[in-house]
C-alpha cells in the first residue's frame, strides 16, 4: 500500500537513480501520473512531458479497459474487446481520440521529441496494461535510445507484454489477486487538467 502517488514516485526514483545525469525524458500518462512524472524528472534531472493515450472502456463499465487509443488514432485492443460489438468500439475510439486531441490543445505545448533519448514512460499503475502498452508503442515508434516502463504496481501476468515493448521495466509491486490500481493507494485523488497544465508549464519555463 502506497500512501499516495508522490511516495510511489519517490520509490521509483530510487530504483531509477542510475539515470540521474543522463537527462532522461520522463513521459507521464495523464492525468494521474503527471505529478509522479514531475517528481521523477526533478529527482533525475530530466525533462517532463506527457504521452497522450486513453483506455477504451467496456460498455457499462468504463473503468474496465478493452483497449487504448493514442492522439493519432493508433489503437490497441485487449482480448476482452472480442465481446464488444465493433460499432461500439469504433464510437468509443473516436470519442477518446477526440478528447486527446482537445487535451493536447489545452496543454498548449508541442511534444518533446523522444528520438535518441533515454525515455521513461510512467503511469500510476497498470491493470490490463492496454493504456501503458499503447503509450510505449507510440514512443517506441519515435526511436528512443532506451525505453523504460515505470509503474508502482501491476499484476505479474501483464508485465510480460510490457517487457516485449520496453527495453526495461521497473515495477515496485506485483500483488496476487489484483483488482484495481486504486486499491493500492491510501490517497488516490483525481488529478485535474489545471494541475497538469501548471506542472508542464513550470517545467518548460525552468532554465536549462
Amino acid at each position: 500500500m502506497f500512501e499516495n502517488r508522490e511516495q510511489a514516485a519517490e520509490q521509483l526514483a530510487e530504483r531509477l537513480a542510475g539515470y540521474n545525469g543522463a537527462t532522461p525524458l520522463v513521459l507521464a500518462v495523464p492525468r494521474g501520473a503527471v505529478p509522479m512524472g514531475d517528481l521523477l524528472a526533478r529527482r533525475l534531472a530530466g525533462e517532463l512531458d506527457v504521452v497522450l493515450v486513453h483506455k477504451l472502456g467496456a460498455p457499462g463499465n468504463p473503468e474496465f479497459a478493452v483497449g487504448a487509443v493514442d492522439e493519432h488514432g493508433h489503437t490497441l485492443y485487449t482480448a476482452d474487446a472480442d465481446r464488444v460489438p465493433q460499432d461500439i468500439l469504433d464510437e468509443e475510439r473516436r470519442r477518446q481520440q477526440a478528447s486527446l486531441v482537445a487535451r493536447r490543445r489545452l496543454y498548449g505545448l508541442a511534444p518533446i521529441d523522444p528520438e535518441g533519448r533515454i525515455v521513461i514512460v510512467v503511469d500510476d499503475g497498470m491493470a490490463t496494461g492496454a493504456t501503458l502498452l499503447a503509450a510505449l508503442r507510440l514512443v517506441a515508434n519515435r526511436r528512443p535510445r532506451h525505453l523504460i516502463a515505470a509503474v508502482p504496481v501491476a499484476p505479474r501476468d501483464s508485465l510480460g507484454e510490457v517487457a516485449a515493448v520496453a527495453d526495461e521495466v521497473v515495477c515496485l509491486e506485483t500483488p496476487e489477486n489484483f483488482i484495481s490500481v486504486g486499491q493500492y493507494y491510501r490517497d488516490f485523488r483525481q488529478v485535474e487538467d489545471a494541475e497538469v497544465e501548471a506542472l508542464l508549464a513550470a517545467r518548460r519555463s525552468e532554465p536549462r
